[in-house]
């Protein structure tokens, strides 16, 4: 199963990715998703090869934001897509079905017709307003969540759900009780000076509840 606890990379720089990234692996994050907007083919390529080696190193997985191609092209371990990104279903018959592929959703059709397409997981949002993001659907919230799983379940949809979108530490047991499978979290994780006990706790919140 899917680790519980993503990574979704912040920089803009190639070196402040970097920086980033490396910290949130050597603090226990085993899932890294490399989102580098609006940069050139030549930069967002250096950066995902150099991403792809420590990722390596440290065991996680590497998926890449939007570009399906590049996650071809250095051998990722899958791709993200947003909901005005390449259809799942295209984005299937390229990379076949031993790359994981995430897709983004807002509403319970979303998710529907990306289970249909041949999605493995999706990232729900918003939770609540976020920076990190320049085009934001319509807020969720917890009502939005328990609504919305609700409904997959009614219609016996299975399907890992990360939440995503403007979350703190304080939120994500709420989260975790409405039967979302993980967390997507950026800013969270760059923006704390003490990321290895974030972590630490983000894993406890998120574990708490299975049996070994």
């Amino acid at each position: 199963m899917y680790h519980k606890l993503q990574y979704i990379s912040q920089g803009n720089t190639i070196e402040e990715q970097l920086y980033n990234i490396h910290q949130a692996l050597d603090a226990g994050c085993d899932w890294i998703q490399m989102r580098f907007k609006n940069q050139t083919a030549k930069d967002t390529f250096a950066l995902a090869e150099a991403v792809k080696f420590l990722c390596e190193e440290y065991l996680a997985n590497f998926i890449v934001n939007d570009n399906l191609y590049l996650a071809q092209q250095i051998a990722a371990d899958g791709v993200h897509l947003g909901l005005t990104d390449m259809n799942i279903a295209e984005a299937r018959a390229i990379l076949g079905n031993t790359k994981i592929i995430g897709g983004t959703a807002n509403t319970f059709e979303d998710i529907q017709n990306h289970v249909k397409n041949g999605c493995d997981y999706i990232g729900l949002g918003p939770f609540q307003f976020t920076e990190t993001k320049e085009k934001l659907s319509p807020i969720l919230g917890l009502s939005g969540y328990i609504e919305i799983i609700q409904k997959l379940k009614s219609n016996n949809l299975k399907i890992p759900i990360y939440a995503i979108g403007g979350i703190a530490l304080e939120d994500v047991e709420q989260l975790i009780e409405t039967g979302i499978h993980g967390i997507a979290v950026s800013g969270m994780i760059t923006k704390s000076e003490k990321k290895k006990k974030l972590i630490q706790k983000l894993n406890e919140k998120l574990y708490a509840n299975i049996i070994v």
